[in-house]
C-alpha cells in the first residue's frame, strides 16, 4: 500500500508523533524543510492512513494546527493511565460553569452566579487549577470585577479550532445563558 511521497510522510508523521503541541503547516514546513505542497500531500496521506480500523491514531485538526491523538473510541481504555489526572472528568457544576464562560466570554464570577443561581467560587478555582480557563481582564464597572475566558487548553480538551466551532445555542438555551446580561 505505497503512498505518493511515503518518506515525506514519514518524516511529518515522526515530527507529529515527537510535539506534543498542535502544528500549523506552517511550523511543519519549517521543521521538516520539505515545501508547503509536500507537507499538504503528507497530511492527507496520514488522514487516509488512520482512517483504518487497526491504527490507533487519528489525525486532529485542531488549534490551528495538526496533532496525532488516539482515536476517540480509545480513549476509554487509555485515560485512566494516560490522562491527566482526573481529566475528562469534570462534574456536572464544572461543566455548567465552563459552558457559561466559554459562551459568554469575557465574563465575571457575579455574572456566572447570576445565571447559575449558586456560588461559582470553587468551580471557577477548579476550572482555573486545570487550566481551562484563565483571568482575561477587568470589567469598566465600580470594583473591576475579574473577567474570565477559556485557555489554548479548553480548546485542546474539546478539540476545538476556535471558539466559534462551539456547537451552537438553541432559542431556549440562548436565553438561559442571556440572563446575567
Amino acid at each position: 500500500m505505497g503512498c505518493v511521497l511515503e518518506k515525506e510522510t514519514a518524516l511529518v508523521e515522526a515530527v507529529l508523533f515527537l510535539e506534543s503541541e498542535p502544528l500549523s503547516v506552517d511550523a511543519l514546513v519549517e521543521i521538516t524543510k520539505l515545501s508547503k505542497d509536500v507537507v499538504e500531500i503528507a497530511i492527507e496521506n496520514l488522514k487516509e492512513r488512520y482512517k483504518s480500523e487497526g491504527c490507533g491514531f487519528e489525525l486532529a485538526q485542531m488549534l490551528g494546527g495538526w496533532a496525532l491523538v488516539p482515536k476517540k473510541d480509545l480513549w476509554g481504555f487509555l485515560k485512566e493511565r494516560y490522562g491527566k489526572k482526573n481529566e475528562g472528568k469534570l462534574s456536572r457544576s464544572a461543566m455548567e460553569t465552563l459552558s457559561i464562560i466559554a459562551y459568554q466570554q469575557p465574563v465575571t464570577k457575579a455574572e456566572i452566579e447570576a445565571i447559575r443561581g449558586v456560588s461559582a467560587d470553587n468551580m471557577v478555582r477548579l476550572l482555573i487549577e486545570r487550566n481551562l480557563i484563565k483571568e482575561v481582564g477587568k470589567k469598566d464597572v465600580p470594583g473591576k470585577p475579574v473577567q474570565y475566558g477559556t485557555t489554548k487548553d479548553f480548546l485542546k480538551f474539546f478539540r476545538l479550532q476556535s471558539i466559534a466551532d462551539l456547537p451552537k445555542l438553541d432559542e431556549t438555551e440562548n436565553e438561559r445563558f442571556e440572563l446575567a446580561r
